[in-house]
């Protein structure tokens, strides 16, 4: 059995280190709220006092962290992972993180003789917690197939997109689609709100409809609760959606909505805050019109209701 270490316990890695827990993998943990590591440690992982000390002592080192500059100093400190990693080993990014970044790490985890994968989430934080999230993996083939089993722990649906770093491109393009919904959704809300729309009746009018989305059947949820809680914030869409427009920019391509997201939510952090909830870029819409987007019968925050099963490989149409 491979022993794998988890860096990042927090809104998602703290569920996907759970699922390893659960599905019985050697597990060690760390993070920089020790208090947070205590469940594991209570239910069998085991602490690491460095990233070096995980690195050393484990088969596959996880990371799942808040940025690119956390990722970069959790492996390239003194006592980092990459002073612990060597052959045989295997390094898997899944913090949503930029292209070059993790082509610029992934150099250094090969050149003491690991194996690097960026392998980022999608499909929300509670989809996390049950194991039936989707993860793409960005590595060699043959690393992959190694990877695989301990990737359909965590998730439902595995894709292999390719060499080291597509999966991060194609991360940040479905958090930017997702992004673009959950603003027309807020959009929509308001204008059915002020039109005198009943708002449980409108929820589902757009369930039904060519216009529903898997964002309006989360957030749109969270938001007429009242909660606004998808446990994402929006200092990290800010962050997802500059990784989005790096992409098309370092192609050539001025983006029209991009900028015009990044700048909605710039002045969102402004207002209410970096560490504000992300459905609750609505506010805006509301505060302008004097209302409140609210319906009955609605959670505060989304369960997964789907019962976990094993994962698998996604297979690419037309290969």
């Amino acid at each position: 059995m491979l022993k794998v270490g988890f860096i990042g316990l927090g809104n998602v890695g703290g569920k996907l280190a759970g699922s390893l827990l659960r599905n019985g993998v050697d597990l060690t943990v760390r993070d920089l709220n020790a208090d947070i590591a205590q469940p594991f440690l209570d239910a069998g992982a085991k602490w690491a006092d460095s990233p070096r000390e995980m690195a050393e002592q484990v088969d596959v080192l996880i990371t799942c962290l808040p940025s690119p500059a956390a990722s970069a100093m959790v492996m390239e400190a003194e006592d980092g992972a990459l002073a612990g990693l060597g052959a045989g080993k295997i390094w898997a990014e899944m913090s949503t993180t930029d292209k070059d970044e993790v082509l610029r790490l992934g150099d250094k985890v090969k050149a003491v003789g690991a194996e690097p994968v960026d392998c980022p989430v999608s499909g929300g934080c509670h989809r996390a917690a049950t194991g039936n999230i989707a993860i793409f993996a960005g590595c060699e083939r043959s690393t992959f197939d190694t990877l695989l089993p301990l990737l359909t722990k965590m998730g439902r649906r595995i894709l292999h997109t390719g060499e080291l770093g597509s999966a991060s491109v194609l991360k940040v393009v479905t958090n930017y689609l997702a992004t673009a919904n959950l603003l027309s959704v807020c959009e929509a809300l308001v204008t059915s709100k002020i039109a005198g729309m009943d708002m449980n009746t409108t929820y589902e009018a757009i369930r039904i409809s060519s216009g529903n989305s898997f964002v309006h059947e989360t957030e749109s949820q969270v938001i007429l609760n009242g909660s606004r809680d998808i446990s994402f914030t929006m200092d990290l869409v800010c962050k997802d959606i500059g990784l989005f427009n790096d992409v098309a920019n370092r192609a050539g391509l001025e983006l029209e909505l991009g900028s015009m997201f990044q700048r909605i939510f710039e002045e969102g952090q402004q207002k209410y805050g970096s560490r504000e909830l992300s459905p609750n870029i609505i506010r805006r819409l509301e505060e302008k019109m004097g209302v409140e987007v609210l319906a009955p019968g609605f959670p505060p925050e989304m369960l997964d209701d789907e019962p976990e099963e094993p994962g698998y490989e996604v297979q690419v149409k037309g290969r």
